[in-house]
C-alpha cells in the first residue's frame, strides 16, 4: 500500500491526484491535435467537479489557466485563451492607492460630501431645492448611525451650510426631514432564568 504522503505533491489539490495524473499523461502524448484532445477531455471533467461556478463569465478562462498551472507550463497545445504567463503567477499587486486629504465630517462620509459640493455649483433653483432635500435626508440617517440618538434639524441644516460653504440656500420651513428611525435593534427579552432552576 503507498501511502498519499508518499505521493508526489499536488499543485492545485483542489483537483485531486487523478486529474493531476491525467495532466501528466496529456504532456506525454505525441501528437499535437490528440494532446489537445486530450486536454479539453480534462478541461470538461475539470468543470463538472465545480457545476456551481459554470455561470461565472470568466469560468472556462480559469479552468485553462489551472490546466497549465499544473502542468507547470508544460503542455503544448493551441489554448483557446490566453493563459496566465508563468513569471506572472506569482507576481504580487501593487497597493492601492487610498486618498490621504482629510474629510470634514467622518460620519457624514466623503461622498456625501462631495456629493454636496457639487450640488452647490446646481444653478437651477428647483433642482437646488430638490437636491437640498435629498442631502438632508441622508445627512440625518448617517448621523443617526454614528451617534445612535436623536440628532436637532437645526444641526443638520447649519452642517449643510458649513460644508456647502455659504452656497446652499435653504429656509428649515421648506424642508421635511424624517422621523428619527430607531436604529440599535430592540434589545432580547432578559433570560428567564426560573426556567433552568431545579424544581
Amino acid at each position: 500500500m503507498k501511502y498519499s504522503t508518499l505521493e508526489e505533491k499536488l499543485i492545485m489539490p483542489e483537483y485531486g491526484r487523478n486529474v493531476q495524473r491525467m495532466v501528466k499523461f496529456c504532456i506525454g502524448i505525441a501528437d499535437r491535435e490528440e494532446r489537445t484532445r486530450c486536454a479539453q477531455g480534462i478541461i470538461n471533467i475539470m468543470g463538472n467537479m465545480f457545476p456551481h461556478l459554470r455561470d461565472v463569465s470568466d469560468f472556462k478562462h480559469k479552468l485553462w489557466d489551472h490546466l497549465a498551472i499544473m502542468s507547470e507550463f508544460q503542455l503544448d497545445i493551441d489554448y483557446p485563451y490566453e493563459i496566465v504567463k508563468k513569471e506572472n503567477l506569482y507576481l504580487r499587486p501593487e497597493p492601492l492607492k487610498y486618498r490621504k486629504t482629510k474629510i470634514k465630517y467622518a460620519f457624514y462620509g466623503r461622498f456625501l460630501q462631495e456629493t454636496i459640493s457639487k450640488a452647490s455649483e446646481v444653478e437651477d433653483e428647483a433642482e437646488r431645492k430638490q437636491l437640498v432635500q435629498q442631502l438632508v435626508s441622508q445627512m440625518k440617517k448617517s448621523y443617526m448611525q454614528w451617534n445612535r440618538e436623536s440628532v436637532d434639524s437645526e444641526k443638520i441644516f447649519a452642517d449643510l451650510h458649513e460644508l456647502s460653504n455659504g452656497k446652499l440656500s435653504y429656509d428649515p420651513a421648506e424642508f421635511h426631514l424624517p422621523e428619527n428611525v430607531k436604529i440599535v435593534s430592540p434589545s432580547k427579552r432578559p433570560l428567564n432564568v426560573r426556567k433552568f432552576q431545579k424544581k
